[in-house]
């Protein structure tokens, strides 16, 4: 047992244990209420919606052509003997381009001289014939059946030298068909035979693009090819001159897709401009309409709950975060277009998503840095 002694010497020690024990718990009590009080605010990268354009544009590249080429080939078969043009060449109506071996057909001339002049004899003799036999009738010496045949076979030997004449003809044209001329002003875009090589009528050997009109031929998709009309203005620009800008007309639009790119051949009438020259590379860019009207995110913008497509949008006058689901298009390589659940003008958290909670409060970049980080709508 204790004596009085010993209990008065303890309860000062024990007074000392529970005055520490005290403070230190009043101490922990005010620290949880300091961090219970201390919130915190987490810096994100937001961008900001532009408003949905009710237009967006398409562009296509291709090259520029004259509206007409030309195929120019002989019209007889042959082997080509010279070849008196080089690409890029400029041609007037009549300038001889190449010619073939004409000897056959000066061969053939000569024969059909020879049988004109026969046929010319023919008729003369029948001629002769005819009129004796006129005469004889009108002595009552010859019957009337002589004088018929023999008018008759006047009549045939002046046909068979129409027919020689025609014939002679034929063979003059065919000579002069060993030249191949040019029938346009133009200039020549490419050579298909060389001398030395026999080539079979109607063959191409020297194609002509004809001054005047030039045109660009694009390539479209079946998706975008029913905003392509005849008639339809669209905007052209070159990449060998960017400040070279002209208003160009489809003109043509092709009736089936290409067998191998499954795509259509439209083509753009471009007005007179002597910068434009033939091959350059040319953009045509239509506006179409843009049918539903989408704004594009970046692809980190987008988050996921309870199986729904959601963005985490910031509240400007409390920032503080709020999911909102969102119904999208489609994805890109520039982001993902969303169809329902943004409007213009709304802040929108572009990364860290997986951090954010309901009504979390974030640090939002001033408005100079929101509006850089915009993500423009697309057209």
């Amino acid at each position: 047992m204790f004596s009085l002694k010993t209990l008065s010497h303890c309860m000062p020690s024990v007074a000392r244990l529970v005055f520490v024990g005290a403070i230190g718990i009043g101490v922990s009590a005010c620290s949880e209420e300091k961090a219970e009080v201390k919130e915190v605010i987490r810096p994100v990268k937001v961008v900001e919606i532009a408003k949905a354009g009710d237009t967006r544009k398409l562009d296509y590249s291709g090259s520029v052509k004259a509206r007409t080429e030309m195929n120019l080939g002989f019209r007889v078969a042959g082997k080509i003997t010279e070849r008196l043009v080089d690409i890029g060449d400029r041609v007037t109506p009549g300038d001889v381009l190449a010619r073939v071996d004409a000897t056959d057909y000066q061969l053939a001339v000569k024969t059909a001289e020879a049988n004109l002049a026969a046929a010319e004899r023919s008729v003369e003799t029948a001629d002769l014939a005819n009129r004796r036999a006129e005469q004889l009738f009108d002595k009552s010496v010859a019957p009337k059946s002589q004088v018929e045949q023999a008018a008759l076979s006047h009549d045939q030997a002046i046909s068979q030298r129409d027919a020689a004449l025609s014939a002679l003809d034929q063979a003059k044209n065919q000579v002069s068909y060993t030249e191949l001329k040019a029938g346009q002003n133009g200039i020549v875009t490419s050579i298909n035979a060389d001398t030395g090589q026999v080539v079979g009528s109607g063959a191409a050997v020297v194609t002509v693009a004809v001054d005047g009109e030039k045109e660009v031929q694009i390539a479209v998709p079946e998706n975008d090819i029913a905003e392509f009309k005849p008639g339809k203005t669209v905007k052209t620009s070159f990449w060998a001159d960017n400040k070279l800008l002209l208003d160009g007309k489809v003109r043509e639009v092709s009736g089936s897709a290409d067998q191998q790119s499954r795509t259509f051949a439209v083509r753009v009438s471009l007005p007179n401009d002597p910068r434009v020259l033939l091959g350059m590379t040319a953009t045509i860019e239509a506006d179409i309409s843009n049918g539903a009207s989408y704004v594009s995110i970046p692809l980190s913008a987008l988050a996921e709950k309870d199986g729904k497509q959601m963005v985490w949008t910031v509240d400007r006058d409390t920032a503080t975060v709020h999911g909102r689901d969102i119904k999208v298009a489609d994805f890109t390589g520039d982001g993902v277009h969303v169809i329902e659940g943004l409007d213009a003008g709304d802040l929108v958290v572009a990364a860290g998503t997986q951090f954010m909670s309901e009504n979390l409060k974030v640090k939002v970049p001033n408005q100079q840095s929101a509006l850089a980080d915009t993500d423009q709508t697309v057209r």
